[in-house]
């Protein structure tokens, strides 16, 4: 007799019924108490307590959607420069993996951010792979609009609007924090050095996150901040756009 996998779905034989004895993709669910099984979306939360987490790591399915969404991350990164900029940094190969591990780091630094405030909070935290994330990133690798959002931190515990608002403006604070570090280094790096536009895309790469994260629709992190305080969403989504004009204006000049 089949049985079937409350978590995702499947049938498996008697030996292969436990999520643990089919990789079950969903078994990170099977690990938190019943109560506190969050659904599939960001910063869903429930109203179970729960335990300050102190410990950091990651689980495997965790660290195998973190490196599926880097590399997606960084293939829109790449596909942003101009096609004659990457003609001639393909040219230079130590250059295109300086823009990779850039584009990496952005995201990576971006959505550890976000776990890291909620274990601040007690709460659970871990990366999830989303499929319609993971397919509307991969199309705007070719596409002239570009959307990066192939996962998200998924949490669950107490958590009030506040809460849930700090860790949510955390994650493109530190891409502003990036932004506004690379471009203060385009002013000590010579121009002619190949490291200068690497520095400059990643100011322009993490200023265009940034503001796109803190837009306030749906699944954006500028929604949750917005729910939270409007005054610093106001103050943050300013910035923000102010710092990506600036970057980007100084970005066209130096091409054209």
């Amino acid at each position: 007799m089949p049985f079937k996998c409350q978590y995702c779905q499947g049938l498996f034989c008697a030996e292969h019924r436990l999520p643990e004895n089919h990789s079950c993709p969903e078994i990170w669910r099977a690990k938190l108490p019943k109560e506190q099984v969050p659904t599939p979306y960001e910063f869903k939360v429930t109203v179970q307590s729960a335990r300050p987490s102190t410990k950091f790591g990651f689980s495997i399915i965790e660290a195998r959607d973190l490196v599926i969404s880097a590399l997606l991350v960084s293939g829109v990164g790449l596909s942003i420069a101009p096609a004659g900029a990457l003609r001639l940094l393909a040219s230079q190969p130590e250059v295109v993996i300086m823009l990779m591990l850039v584009f990496t780091a952005s995201f990576l630094i971006h959505e550890m951010a976000h776990k890291l405030m909620a274990q601040r909070y007690g709460l659970w935290a871990e990366f999830r792979l989303t499929l319609w994330g993971a397919l509307i990133t991969l199309i705007s690798i070719i596409s002239p609009f570009k959307i990066i959002s192939p996962g998200a931190v998924m949490i669950a515990g107490v958590a009030d609007k506040e809460t849930i608002g700090k860790t949510a403006i955390s994650g493109p604070l530190t891409n502003m924090v990036i932004c506004v570090g690379s471009f203060a280094l385009t002013f000590i790096v010579p121009s002619r050095n190949p490291f200068f536009d690497v520095v400059l895309l990643a100011a322009a790469f993490n200023a265009f996150i940034a503001a796109l994260n803190l837009i306030p629709f749906g699944m954006f992190d500028g929604w949750k901040v917005f729910q939270w305080s409007k005054l610093v969403w106001a103050l943050v989504f300013i910035s923000s756009i102010a710092i990506a004009f600036e970057i980007f204006t100084f970005y066209s000049i130096r091409l054209f």
